[in-house]
């Protein structure tokens, strides 16, 4: 008996070990994939931003054009009406977002809110912040919580976002009631402008969304990086982690779904992909663009990496984003 207890007892301080090293790995992969400052001290992000650039298409027409593309941002930016803007999100952090506004005695009712990836940063996204103010927008470009001057404890993959990006709507409205409101997002940005259309309560405000390289759900995505990054098995880790977020971030991954939002949305949707995206499979655009219930298009670059479409074809890009949104805005 006694040593029957004995193995039991032995049994019992293994499974419980194991456990506890099982819990500590889930922690550990949930900061490694959504927890900025955590990442930046592991040597695997440097690895992984490494292998995310080389994974990108490198023919010199993207490079020229983006490089273009950045020169005339600059030029823009010494002399367009920029000034920062704050709110407070429903758990109390504080976001910060950059807003370009048109000088002109009767600017119009037209304001674009313009969303960057995850991990990212908004003045990557003045490029296109330019773009829209050229073409007479209004522009609102925020850093998403837990990323560039924005507080926050973990990156929301477009879940915490949507809610958070309503108070930039709100913003915009109190500026002005009769805005007309394109969303643009790249990346998680994105699929976080989808998110915002499959939530009844969005402002009739917003007429159109500019989806450019959207994931359909961040359970897929999380579970595609754990195996991508780090060489694990997606199941059961996803699920584990699903667990270990909700207790630590207060969200559930499988509530960030681009892919359930358009299935109910009405708000008019341009899907946008690189045929070439090695990140997020242009594959997933197709699947939005056809479960979507709203008006929509969806256009496929030919050449393009992920977030590299405005750089390889930017006539087409650009020149589809004005035809698609003349449909929608009335200024």
């Amino acid at each position: 008996m006694k040593k029957k207890r004995k193995v039991f007892m032995i049994l019992f301080i293994i499974i419980f070990l194991l456990a506890v090293l099982y819990f500590i790995l889930v922690n550990f992969l949930v900061s490694a994939a959504l927890v900025p400052s955590f990442m930046r001290k592991l040597e695997a992000f440097e690895r992984i931003t490494d292998e995310s650039y080389a994974a990108q298409v490198q023919t010199s027409d993207i490079q020229v054009t983006r490089q273009l593309a950045l020169n005339h941002t600059e030029e823009w930016l010494a002399t367009a009406d920029a000034y920062k803007i704050s709110a407070i999100s429903a758990d109390g952090y504080k976001l910060i977002s950059t807003v370009f506004y048109r000088k002109e005695d009767n600017p119009s009712h037209l304001w674009a809110l313009v969303l960057h990836g995850y991990t990212g940063w908004k003045e990557e996204m003045y490029p296109f912040a330019c773009w829209y103010y050229e073409q007479g927008y209004q522009v609102v470009v925020p850093d998403l919580r837990c990323q560039g001057e924005s507080e926050g404890d973990f990156i929301g993959m477009g879940w915490t976002d949507h809610y958070d990006c309503g108070l930039w709507i709100d913003y915009i409205l109190s500026q002005d009631p009769d805005a007309q409101i394109v969303i643009h997002g790249q990346s998680m940005g994105a699929s976080t402008a989808l998110i915002m259309t499959g939530d009844e309560s969005l402002s009739k405000h917003v007429v159109a969304v500019i989806s450019d390289c959207a994931y359909t759900d961040a359970y897929s995505m999380f579970g595609d990086k754990v195996t991508e990054w780090f060489h694990l098995p997606a199941f059961p880790l996803v699920d584990s982690a699903r667990v270990v977020l909700k207790l630590r971030g207060g969200y559930d991954l499988a509530d960030a779904s681009a892919l359930d939002a358009v299935v109910i949305s009405s708000t008019p949707t341009l899907f946008i992909h690189g045929a070439s995206d090695a990140m997020i499979s242009v594959q997933m655009s197709k699947e939005l663009y056809d479960a979507a219930a709203c008006p929509k298009e969806l256009l496929i670059i030919d050449g393009a990496g992920h977030a590299q479409a405005q750089d390889k074809d930017p006539d087409t890009y650009y020149g589809t984003i004005s035809h698609f949104l003349a449909q929608y805005t009335t200024d």
